[in-house]
């Protein structure tokens, strides 16, 4: 039998890698003679960079600047194809992630993703002439206006002076300075997962929806709110492209400032790391495909990385079990995605606390459980 063990990250417990682990671990324990290829996946967030490594892409880190300026490092990661091109995979939450800046209002205001940018200028330096970048877990909502200060664009106010870093400097922008853009930006392809629909500004745009879980009061979402507004409005005179769009709003309005300087693209999170990470070839070889994440709840049955993978494989006729950390949907609507089984660390821990701090053992556990009934 040959078993794909593909989850996404238990968020809090075990990455994606992690998870693979135990799982084969489990998986192995009732098919000894199995061959189980661990297979970690992501939907385009965080956990993007652990599959692209997974895959074969070469790890590297960057000193850069923190989203609220203290430095730190972040990885990325690069591969060259048989072809000779040259792709790197970026996360924003890497190097300019909410882990690293406590979420007050202030802090909301300030946050940047100029250390982003710099991660983007060491894949070009390192030859890169196509760049994914996976959004998630930012701190900032500055439009991507920090990534593209560090790649030379100058955002001046009225007076011709630059505006401080983050989005509560964006309403004084009223003018660009692009004479020190970075020209590789022109020739490079980017590819931005984005799974929300929210647009850059307004109701439903980044502020309003995002910039809460950032620190943000109620004040500071309507400063963002305006910053990104005129943001808007200065990208749209210097580049007569209206950045206002669906998805645009993911990651503090990130992709706003790569949608008008270069040729980027948005595109489904699981399906463009499936494509950049070779999933469609193992699931070609698959007889049985195991996954999984912390929580499979509503949301995980819009198209999260487990179910998408579940919702290929069903359509190769391969069965789907999922292992989860709790399950908060019905069989029924698992079944609907080709899902045969699926169990919980919630049935095999004695609590929830205790599942969390051992999630590995219980994986390990509820795999063999699951398989032996299946």
């Amino acid at each position: 039998m040959r078993i794909l063990i593909a989850p996404d990250k238990f968020k809090g417990s075990l990455t994606a890698a992690e998870a693979a682990a135990a799982i084969a671990e489990g998986a192995l324990r009732v098919y000894p003679e199995a061959v189980a290829t661990q297979f970690p996946i992501a939907d385009g967030g965080e956990g993007t960079l652990e599959a692209a490594v997974a895959a074969g892409f070469e790890e590297r880190l960057n000193a850069v600047v923190g989203p609220i300026l203290a430095p730190l490092g972040a990885a990325w990661a690069i591969h060259t194809s048989d072809d000779g091109k040259v792709t790197a995979v970026i996360e924003t939450a890497q190097a300019s992630g909410l882990a690293d800046m406590e979420p007050t209002p202030a802090n909301a205001l300030r946050a940047h993703s100029y250390g982003c940018g710099q991660l983007i200028a060491a894949a070009l330096d390192a030859g890169a002439t196509e760049i994914v970048l996976g959004l998630g877990g930012s701190a900032m909502t500055d439009g991507g206006s920090g990534a593209l200060r560090a790649l030379g664009l100058k955002p001046l106010d009225s007076a011709g002076n630059v505006v401080p870093l983050g989005g509560g400097s964006l309403a004084d922008v009223a003018a660009l300075d692009t004479s020190g853009l970075d020209p590789r930006l022109a020739a490079t392809t980017f590819r931005i997962a984005v799974d929300v629909r929210n647009p850059l500004y307004g109701t439903s745009g980044a502020a309003h929806v995002f910039a809460p879980q950032k620190g943000a009061d109620a004040d500071t979402v309507e400063l963002l709110d305006a910053g990104l507004r005129n943001w808007a409005s200065i990208l749209r005179e210097a580049t007569g492209r209206d950045v206002n769009i669906p998805g645009a709003g993911a990651a503090g309005g990130f992709p706003a400032s790569f949608l008008a300087f270069t040729g980027a693209t948005l595109e489904g999170g699981f399906a463009l790391v499936a494509g950049l990470t070779g999933l469609a070839g193992q699931l070609g070889e698959a007889d049985l495909v195991i996954t999984g994440e912390g929580s499979m709840d509503s949301q995980s049955l819009t198209g999260k990385a487990p179910i998408a993978l579940a919702d290929a494989a069903r359509e190769r006729g391969i069965p789907v079990i999922v292992v989860a950390g709790r399950i908060l949907v019905t069989p029924e609507e698992l079944a609907e995605h080709g899902v045969v089984a699926a169990a919980q660390l919630l049935d095999v821990a004695p609590s929830s606390q205790d599942a969390v701090a051992h999630a590995a053992k219980y994986l390990a556990w509820a795999t063999s459980q699951v398989l032996e009934g299946a």
